[in-house]
């Protein structure tokens, strides 16, 4: 079967542009100093329909941006690398931007307006898309608040209904704490996902355990309709899968520059490769590989390098030579 011949993943929620700044010296009040900025398409759930897209498996991406240049130009962005768009324009909000701070260490703190993605409304969703998707996925940046969050509880069931898998990526731990881990738990039940794409901070908010393989182990008994692949930076990725033992995945040893986007990239690469092959941990070897990547960049897309095509080459020679399933959990 053919790329495009294959039922597409659909990811749902935030295009924004992001705006990277990386200090050369400490931010004082009052003060100036230099460092590296950069303009660029971002988003977590546009994040990761590219990076899905770009590991091979044929990807849409469904949102709302504000009619302006930088909408026209966050479509344009999704478009070139092979994202389809179905997208909703509106005059009453301005298309979202996300500032990231960059520290020496690589690390980010982000700043995310309330741009015309917050405020997608239940009718507003491609239907059909949703319905011949194979597989949907969601960030809890579409949960925090109403609206969006009609529109992704609908689109999550309208996608079930016609036979689609769904994902959940529980989006930040600062704003799970501010929701309330009742809540965030209350809302998590209202979602049929089979695959949870938490990272260590997330998985500890939601858990309340702070040691990976107890997250793991209480994600795997309070979700146990879905699998769970644990995004640990620097430690790799711990698979909590429907049965075994967890398996760890080793992260690479790529020098850390800028983290921002590596768990988008990971959880569109794991995407993209498991729905592909249907091998979870050849998909999270890929992940973690494509994530490594990401880290020694600058920004959550960096152009795609010679870097980069050997890497995708390796993973996609050896699963084209084992004997995994066409299709996940078919």
């Amino acid at each position: 079967m053919s790329a495009s011949d294959r039922a597409p993943l659909l990811a749902l929620g935030d295009l924004a542009w992001d705006v990277l700044a990386k200090p050369d010296t400490l931010l004082l009040p009052g003060g100036d100093t230099t460092g590296q900025l950069e303009l660029s398409g971002g988003g977590s759930a546009a994040n990761l329909a590219v990076w899905s897209a770009r590991v091979g498996y044929p990807t849409g991406f469904s949102g709302k941006i504000g009619q302006d240049r930088f909408g026209q130009l966050a479509v344009l962005d999704l478009e070139a690398e092979g994202v389809t768009p179905h997208i909703v324009t509106t005059d009453e909000h301005p298309t979202g931007v996300i500032l990231a701070l960059i520290d020496h260490t690589g690390q980010r703190a982000m700043l995310s307006g309330q741009g015309a993605d917050w405020y997608l409304q239940p009718w507003e969703l491609p239907t059909e898309a949703l319905q011949t998707a194979r597989h949907v996925h969601l960030t809890a940046w579409s949960l925090f608040s109403d609206p969006p969050r009609g529109a992704a509880l609908h689109a999550a069931q309208l996608a079930k209904a016609a036979g689609a898998t769904v994902s959940l990526d529980p989006g930040s731990f600062q704003m799970i704490q501010q929701f309330g881990r009742d809540s965030f738990l209350h809302l998590m039940d209202q979602i049929p996902f089979d695959l949870l794409l938490p990272n260590a901070d997330e998985a500890r908010a939601i858990s309340g355990e702070s040691e990976p393989h107890a997250m793991l182990g209480w994600l795997r008994e309070r979700f146990a309709q879905a699998e769970v692949a644990l995004k640990l930076d620097a430690q790799g990725a711990l698979l909590g899968l429907r049965e075994g033992a967890p398996i760890h995945v080793p992260a690479t040893r790529d020098h850390v520059i800028d983290a921002t986007g590596a768990g988008d990239a990971f959880g569109g690469a794991y995407l993209g490769h498991l729905l592909r092959f249907g091998d979870p941990l050849a998909a999270a070897r890929c992940a973690t590989d494509v994530a490594g990547w990401v880290v020694s960049r600058f920004g959550a897309r960096a152009p795609i390098d010679e870097d980069l095509r050997g890497r995708l080459a390796r993973h996609e020679m050896v699963a084209q030579g084992s004997h995994a399933k066409p299709e996940w959990r078919e």
